[in-house]
């Protein structure tokens, strides 16, 4: 008799994105690639990219913007500048932080600082 049930299919799979994952968290800072992410979990790109949006709600690349916005948050809030914050979490430049941020926070980098009181 097969021991798989209708429940237990799901759990391999979100388990199958925990490599990825923790890579992403480990080098947020760096370039990520989304073929070596599927290899880390034994995946196809196309197939990796479909189980990720399914159980995060997301794409790979808006999660790893999302957490890199996140981080350059906290960056920025220590009174890190900006173009020092967007090199350590991963993005090109200032710049390129400065669009993804206001795109997600509807404020840029320097505005943000500004209303949590951190000097700049």
């Amino acid at each position: 008799m097969d021991n798989r049930t209708a429940g237990s299919a799901a759990s391999p799979r979100r388990r199958s994105l925990e490599p990825a994952l923790q890579h992403i968290r480990a080098h947020l800072g760096e370039p990520l690639r989304l073929e070596a992410l599927a290899a880390l979990c034994g995946l196809s790109l196309w197939r990796f990219a479909t189980v990720f949006r399914e159980h995060v709600g997301i794409s790979p690349y808006r999660y790893v913007n999302a957490l890199r916005i996140q981080h350059a948050q906290t960056l920025l809030s220590q009174g890190v500048p900006a173009a020092r914050a967007a090199n350590e979490v991963g993005f090109y430049d200032q710049s390129h932080l400065n669009r993804r941020f206001k795109r997600q926070c509807g404020m840029t980098p320097r505005e943000f600082q500004q209303r949590a009181g951190v000097p700049c």
